[in-house]
C-alpha cells in the first residue's frame, strides 16, 4: 500500500441510521430500487468468525437488533446511505448539467469553439442510467457454516446490497473546453500503470478536453518545484503501454493535503485522477474533502492500482493477474532446481504484505507448488506439525519440495524494527531468506543433505508490462474513470465487481486491506492442489 500520511486516512464509521441527504438537482437519481423477493430463511445456531467484509462492517457497525421486523429495510436504507456516491450537485444543487460529448455515433472531431453547441444523440443507447445498479454480494448462503460464507444475520438471510454502475452519462457537469485534467501515480510499481494512462488520456480527448497533464512521481510533483506537470496528449500516450512502469513516474510520500489543493487551485485543475492503493486513495478522498471544504468545482476520482489485490469490495485490480503470471517463471525456475538437484527445495518469496492472493493463486496456476504460506494463516516452522518437518515429509517421499511464500506472512518469526517506509508502511523482515536459513539449519540438525535454492523475483514482477487480461481491464477502468469525472462524481473509485464496472465512495474500500479467507473456496482449493497440513 501506499499513502501520504496516515492523518489523511479517515476510517468510515458505519451507521444503522440514515443521514438526511442534501436537495439534488433533477437530473441526479440516486434512488435504490430493492425488488421485492421471497427468500426462505434457514436456522442456524451461531455464526462462526468471519474474516470477510461483512464480518468487519458488522465489527464497525452498531449491532443490529434483529428482533426488530424491520431490520433488513433499515440495513438496506443505511447500506443505501453508505453507497450514494459524492456528486457536485451536493456542493453545488443549481450545477447545470449539458449534454455529452461522447458520443460514439458520431466520429468526427469535436471542434474547437464548439460551434453549434454540443454535439448530441438521444437515440444512441450507449449511456448509463444514473439508476443502473450493480448487485454486490450475488450468493445466497444457506447458512453461516458455508465454505466463505458472509452473513449479516444468524439466519444469513439474503438481503440485496446495490451499487452503482460505471458508465458514460447523457448528462454531464463539466464543460470540456473548461477543463484541465491532472494524472498522478503514487506508490510503487505496478502492470498497467501506462494503460491507464494511456486511456484516461484518449476518453478525455474523445470528450474535447484539450489540456490534460500528468504530475510526476507521485503526490511529490504538487510541491516540488523542480518537478514540472507533463503536457499529455494521444500522441503522447500512444505507445506508452507497451512497456512496464510510469510515464509519469511514482513516488511515496508528499505534501499537505492542503498544500496540494493550492497547487490545484494556481494550475486550474479541476478533474484529478489518482492510481494508488489504499494510502494513495486516502489523499485522494482528503482531496476531494478539501476541495468540497473549499467549495471548488473539482472532480477527483481514483483507479485501485496493486498487485496485492487488496482492495475490498473489488472482484480484482489491475496488475494483479500479470504478477500471478510472472510469478509462474519463477515458480517454475524454483520447481526445476529443485527437481534436478538431489534432496532439492525451492522457496519462492511473492508480494503480499497483508493479503496473501498473488501466493495463493500463483500456486493454484503453477501446480508445482507443495507448500504456500500466506500472511492470513498462521503456521508453525518447527514442531510436529511445523513446516519443517512436512519439509523433511517430502524430501523423503518426493526427493524434492518447492515452498511458495508471501512476503507478509510469518513476520511472528522475525525481529521487528518498527521502521516504517515513506507511506507510513511497516518495513518487513524478509521471511523469504528466514525460510532457507532456518531449512538449512534443521536439515543439518538432523543429519539430512538438501540443496536449497531462494527466488525472490518481487520487483521484476511489478516493472514487466501488463498482459492481455490485465490490458482489457486497464483499459475499461480508465474510460470509467472518466465517464465517472464528468457525470459530476467525485471522492469515488472504480472497480469490477461481479464482472461489472462499477463506482464506490472511496472511503468504502479503505477501511482495511481486502484479505484471503482462510474457510474461502478459493483457499480450500489451494489447500487441495498443494496437498499441504495444517501447520498448527
Amino acid at each position: 500500500m501506499d499513502s501520504i500520511s496516515h492523518s489523511a486516512i479517515a476510517a468510515p464509521k458505519f451507521t444503522s441510521l440514515p443521514r438526511t441527504r442534501p436537495s439534488l438537482h433533477c437530473h441526479r437519481s440516486h434512488g435504490f430500487s430493492f425488488p421485492n423477493s421471497s427468500v426462505p430463511r434457514f436456522r442456524s445456531s451461531r455464526i462462526p468468525k468471519r474474516s470477510g467484509v461483512f464480518a468487519e462492517i458488522r465489527k464497525q457497525s452498531p449491532a443490529i437488533d434483529f428482533s426488530d421486523p424491520d431490520w433488513k429495510i433499515k440495513y438496506q436504507t443505511d447500506f443505501q446511505r453508505r453507497f450514494n456516491i459524492p456528486h457536485i450537485t451536493d456542493i453545488f444543487p443549481d450545477a447545470a448539467p449539458i449534454p455529452s460529448t461522447f458520443c460514439l455515433k458520431m466520429r468526427t472531431p469535436v471542434l474547437e469553439d464548439f460551434a453549434g453547441g454540443y454535439p448530441s444523440d438521444e437515440e444512441w443507447h450507449g449511456y448509463i442510467n444514473n439508476n443502473d445498479r450493480v448487485l454486490l454480494k450475488v450468493i445466497h448462503f444457506s447458512s453461516p457454516t458455508s465454505a466463505g460464507a458472509e452473513c449479516i444475520d444468524p439466519d444469513c438471510t439474503w438481503v440485496e446490497q446495490w451499487v452503482h454502475r460505471a458508465g458514460p452519462r447523457e448528462k454531464i457537469y463539466f464543460k470540456p473546453e473548461e477543463v484541465k485534467a491532472a494524472i498522478v501515480t503514487c506508490g510503487g510499481l505496478c502492470p498497467g500503470l501506462n494503460d491507464v494512462i494511456r486511456q484516461i488520456v484518449i476518453t478525455l480527448e474523445i470528450y474535447g478536453v484539450k489540456k490534460i497533464v500528468g504530475i510526476p512521481f507521485g503526490y511529490r510533483g504538487f510541491s516540488d518545484n523542480d518537478l514540472s506537470e507533463m503536457p499529455l496528449s494521444r500522441k503522447v500516450v500512444q505507445n506508452i503501454h507497451l512497456s512496464g512502469g510510469s510515464l509519469l513516474g511514482v513516488s511515496r510520500g508528499g505534501p499537505s493535503v492542503s498544500d496540494m489543493v493550492d497547487r490545484m487551485e494556481e494550475k486550474g485543475i479541476n478533474m484529478l485522477f489518482v492510481l494508488g492503493g489504499n494510502g494513495t486513495h486516502a489523499g485522494a478522498n482528503a482531496i476531494h474533502n478539501e476541495c468540497r471544504k473549499r467549495r471548488l468545482k473539482v472532480a477527483v476520482v481514483g483507479v485501485p492500482k496493486t498487485i496485492d489485490n487488496d482492495i475490498l469490495l473489488m472482484d480484482k485490480t489491475f496488475g494483479f493477474d500479470t504478477a500471478v503470471e510472472e510469478a509462474q517463471r519463477a515458480i517454475n525456475s524454483a520447481y526445476i532446481e529443485a527437481h534436478s538437484a538431489y534432496h532439492g527445495i525451492g522457496v519462492v518469496k511473492l508480494m503480499g504484505r497483508s493479503s496473501g492472493f498473488i501466493a495463493m493463486h500463483a500456486a493454484l496456476a503453477s501446480g508445482q507448488i507443495d507448500i504456500c504460506l500466506i500472511p492470513e494463516v498462521p503456521f508453525h516452522l518447527h514442531g510436529p506439525h511445523g513446516v519443517l518437518r512436512h519439509l523433511k515429509y517430502l524430501i523423503e517421499t518426493k526427493g524434492s519440495a518447492v515452498v511458495c511464500v508471501a512476503e507478509g506472512a510469518g513476520q511472528n518469526f522475525l525481529e521487528k524494527t518498527n521502521a516504517t517506509d515513506a507511506s507510513g508502511n511497516i518495513v518487513l523482515g524478509d521471511i523469504g531468506v528466514h525460510i532457507q536459513q532456518e531449512t538449512k539449519k534443521y536439515f543439518k540438525e538432523i543429519g539430512v543433505h538438501v540443496d536449497v535454492k531462494y527466488i525472490d523475483p518481487t520487483y521484476m514482477i511489478r516493472a514487466c508490462r501488463a498482459n492481455a487480461s490485465d490490458g482489457i481491464l486497464c483499459t475499461v477502468l480508465g474510460q470509467n474513470a472518466v465517464h465517472g469525472a464528468f457525470a459530476g462524481y467525485s471522492g469515488i473509485t472504480v472497480g469490477i465487481c461481479n464482472t461489472h464496472y462499477v463506482y464506490f465512495p472511496i472511503l468504502e474500500v479503505i477501511s482495511h486491506p481486502r484479505a484471503v479467507d482462510p474457510n474461502s473456496r478459493m483457499w480450500h482449493r489451494c489447500l487441495t492442489s498443494t496437498g499441504q497440513p495444517d501447520f498448527i
